[in-house]
């Protein structure tokens, strides 16, 4: 049986985690980022791309200092969801980091080299912009790119394409759960000798009207804090009253250690498991004696 059709783990193959990049509503690029997180600084702020007045919950977090134009010409802009440029500029920063250089690599090491991104809502910020155009405005200004920017495993191919990566291109979507599920399918690709390399991470963009409309009528979102935007995400808070939807990237490039080792890079830490379970209870409500989260953990830890 070839290595590529392994049901085992490769011994020894752990992967490690070599480069890191971002985009958040509170900094763009991963230093930023973290400087902001440490002084305590939200990104939560009142959403100004549409009218918001009509709704109960009027704000989001949004990556205010994330310029797609300088990664995309404003035509192209037109033709991709939101994720892909965010997604794209993460990674290009954690690709530096990581200090590679996937353009003076050889075709077999590009094969070995995969892109697995999560993502809760996809392309559904283009969809909408999409149904938009057509039903609201022109009709003939509708992307010619509708269909394969709308699919969901069009953000990976971004960056296969992006990067010249031949390896798996793969887009995970579960929900809140996206980008975990993702890093855990990227370390069984390395553990399992499928790829030496993965570009690894999220990108989710959830703020439009439609959107925002149907988690409103879910009666899940804060409407307390829409004066006080920063204070309004307290997940842990007891007066807590809902969430708050937000946008942004991270992205992470994972390795197999030995081949990190070998080329003398910075290595920040290692994925050593990963755990998943499902209460297949209800749509929007979990099982409140917790018993499938702990599961998870468990099967993590093993």
């Amino acid at each position: 049986m070839s290595e590529h059709a392994s049901t085992r783990p490769v011994q020894g193959r752990r992967a490690v985690v070599t480069g890191i990049g971002a985009v958040s509503p509170n900094g763009v690029g991963r230093e930023a980022f973290w400087a902001a997180t440490r002084a305590g600084k939200s990104g939560v702020r009142r959403i100004t791309q549409f009218d918001v007045e009509p709704f109960p919950t009027r704000i989001a977090g949004i990556a205010a200092d994330f310029d797609p134009t300088l990664l995309m010409s404003a035509n192209d802009l037109k033709h991709v969801a939101r994720i892909v440029p965010m997604a794209v500029t993460a990674s290009l920063e954690a690709v530096a980091d990581a200090g590679l250089q996937t353009n003076d690599m050889s075709v077999k090491e590009r094969r070995r080299f995969a892109a697995v991104v999560g993502s809760g809502g996809a392309g559904l910020e283009f969809i909408e912009r999409q149904f938009r155009q057509y039903y609201l405005e022109d009709p003939k200004g509708v992307s010619l790119y509708t269909i394969p920017s709308s699919a969901p495993g069009s953000l990976s191919s971004e960056l296969s394409m992006k990067f010249s990566l031949r390896g798996p291109s793969h887009v995970i979507s579960t929900g809140c759960t996206s980008s975990t599920d993702a890093l855990g399918h990227a370390m069984s690709l390395i553990r399992y000798g499928r790829a030496d390399r993965v570009l690894v991470g999220g990108s989710d963009s959830l703020i439009g009207p439609g959107i925002l409309t149907g988690f409103c009528l879910m009666k899940i979102m804060s409407t307390a804090w829409n004066d006080e935007p920063e204070r309004a995400s307290r997940p842990f808070s007891k007066d807590r009253d809902g969430f708050v939807l937000g946008e942004g990237s991270w992205m992470m490039v994972l390795e197999e250690r030995e081949l990190a080792r070998a080329r003398g890079a910075t290595i920040y830490g290692e994925v050593a498991g990963y755990g998943a379970t499902c209460e297949a209870l209800r749509r929007v409500r979990l099982d409140e004696s917790g018993e499938e989260p702990a599961r998870a953990m468990q099967r993590a830890l093993e």
